[in-house]
């Protein structure tokens, strides 16, 4: 029986990355929970065990309903009828799966009824279920918003919601507005305090909301009289017990159809701060966005797994000219790339989401006791790796996802411009991952400060001081060259000292700080796999080398002066 976990080996592969024993041991405290819970690991090789049965059940899940229905589920999309979103049956359907199944609040505590997961098998899952159905990716794995609500609510909060969402109730984050999409400074909906009933009150429109009738919402809202900047907004918490938000319509789309995108009308509804007033935006939506941001890197990995595996199962069984095209070295060079891009995009996923559980096991030790000075040491360090991995994880892979999504349609041929073939809803679903949670423009400028301080060419030194086996010497002796050529590039463009040079080619000298990277972590996998990772890091390498050579030929030689012929009339 089909099982998209078992099926993958290279998951089991990253589940199993020595530093999990650090956050195994971090995030069970030791293992004290198994004292009280019947079902709390008591010691790392049970947690791992835990986990790896978890990822089974999802993978089982994901191929043998959630896969099925995702064609149906694209066909019939949700309906919006009186304010109210009806789901697609598909969707109750794997919804029902899942919650009976225990998969929801996975990374809460046991207190709340959570499994206690880290990130990084949780992240496992939400590519495991994009690579079935992006859409239903989409509403089951929003159950992560309780993560900034456990992250910065009170307890009274923690113990009212976090047990709704671990028994399955859904979440979303309601933050874009009519004229505030990326610029979520210009957020506008009003929340005023109501005395007489001791509550707040929002006010105003959001549009784009991912699931937007969700039992649970966090809400970007402007709580402070007379501004209009990021200071005046802040985070509230709206329950649809309470009513008073109504569903105008959901947005007609490309893709991701089960998951339904929603224009609200607030109408004086009812709602609760979480945490303080002014920091909305400031400290609360940034740790929300950098978790949604992580999402999207498992999603669009998952859908460069689907557009590889239908790529692959095509050429293999299309004959043309009397032999599978599989053979032909135009289509075996589109997979191997495709499946370089994929095992590359997943190994920083996954380095990015250790990183991620690292300093966020600290942060929540911190609100128990005090760190020690080691420990704050490694709270800063981890935390600093994955503010600046993050937005390459979600940059390239989310592109990655693209890319691979139109490679598959091609090694179709026109049968994949056909809506029989899953194909063309991977192409449409893809296309939104590289704008939403933040387009790649703006990954990018997360990223260049990261290229301009060092910070990605002093990782990469880290890299290159690690030994490699013989036959790996020459293309590590490559990835140095790649490496020296960024830093010049960077160096190049900081002693020209223009803003908007920096700006006009932030892009390329990421996609080289972001490559290089990708060629280390495939190098480290290879070296422990060679029968998993080699190839792909052959292959990688040499498309690596050639887009580094790419950029670093066009910065060299880019005059300044020459923008005015890019500016838009």
């Amino acid at each position: 029986m089909a099982n998209y976990y078992t099926d993958i080996p290279e998951l089991k592969y990253h589940l199993n990355n020595p530093m999990m024993r650090r956050i195994c041991e971090l995030k069970e405290r030791d293992y004290r929970d198994k004292d009280e819970f019947d079902y709390a690991p008591v010691d790392y090789a049970d947690a791992m065990d835990s986990y790896d049965k978890v990822l089974e059940i999802v993978g089982d899940i994901t191929a043998n309903i959630i896969a099925p229905n995702a064609e149906g589920v694209d066909a019939e999309g949700p309906h919006c009828h009186d304010g109210r979103v009806d789901y697609a049956s598909g969707t109750i359907q794997n919804l029902d799966a899942m919650v009976k199944a225990g998969m929801n609040g996975m990374t809460m505590p046991r207190r709340y009824n959570g499994l206690n997961f880290p990130i990084t098998p949780y992240t496992m899952c939400a590519e495991i279920v994009a690579a079935a159905d992006a859409g239903f990716g989409n509403i089951w794995s929003l159950q992560d918003c309780i993560e900034t609500l456990y992250e910065f609510g009170d307890e009274d909060q923690h113990s009212r919601f976090i047990p709704r969402i671990c028994a399955g109730e859904t979440m979303s984050m309601d933050l874009t507005e009519p004229d505030a999409g990326s610029d979520l400074q210009s957020v506008m909906l009003k929340a005023t305090y109501d005395e007489e009933c001791q509550c707040w009150r929002l006010n105003g429109v959001k549009r784009f909301i991912t699931n937007g009738d969700a039992q649970l919402h966090l809400v970007l809202a402007r709580s402070e009289e007379g501004t209009r900047d990021g200071r005046g907004l802040s985070m509230f918490i709206y329950d649809k017990n309470d009513g008073g938000v109504d569903v105008r319509r959901i947005e007609n789309k490309m893709g991701i159809h089960g998951s339904p995108t929603c224009e609200l009308v607030y109408k004086n509804a009812k709602a609760e701060l979480c945490g303080s007033r002014k920091l909305g935006l400031i400290k609360y939506v940034m740790a929300l966005m950098n978790g949604a941001r992580l999402g999207i890197a498992a999603q669009s990995v998952g859908l460069s797994q689907a557009a590889y595996n239908e790529g692959l199962a095509y050429a293999r069984d299309r004959k043309q000219f009397g032999k599978e095209i599989i053979h032909f070295p135009a289509v075996y060079d589109m997979l191997s790339i495709m499946k370089a891009k994929l095992d590359a995009g997943r190994a920083l996923l996954y380095q990015t989401s250790r990183y991620v559980d690292i300093y966020k096991a600290l942060d929540d030790i911190a609100r128990e006791r005090k760190l020690t000075p080691e420990e704050r040491e490694e709270q800063k360090r981890y935390a600093k790796l994955a503010d600046s991995f993050t937005p390459l994880a979600k940059g390239m892979n989310s592109e990655y996802a693209n890319q691979n999504a139109y490679d598959c349609i091609q090694i179709h041929g026109g049968s994949g411009y056909m809506l029989e073939y899953a194909s063309q809803r991977i192409y449409r679903d893809a296309r939104i991952t590289s704008i939403y949670e933040g387009t790649t423009q703006l990954q990018t400028v997360a990223a260049i400060r990261y290229v301009t301080n060092g910070a990605y060419i002093a990782t990469i030194r880290e890299f290159e001081a690690v030994p490699v086996i013989p036959e790996y010497e020459g293309l590590m002796n490559r990835m140095k060259e790649m490496a020296r050529k960024f830093d010049a590039c960077t160096n190049a463009v900081k002693d020209v000292a223009d803003q908007e040079m920096l700006d006009f080619v932030a892009r390329r000298l990421m996609e080289m700080a972001a490559v290089t990277i990708m060629c280390h972590l495939l190098m480290r996998d290879a070296v422990s796999r060679p029968d998993l990772f080699e190839k792909s890091l052959r292959v990688y390498v040499n498309y690596a080398e050639s887009e580094v050579e790419k950029h670093f030929n066009f910065i060299r030689k880019f005059d300044p002066s020459q923008l005015d012929a890019y500016r838009a009339e």
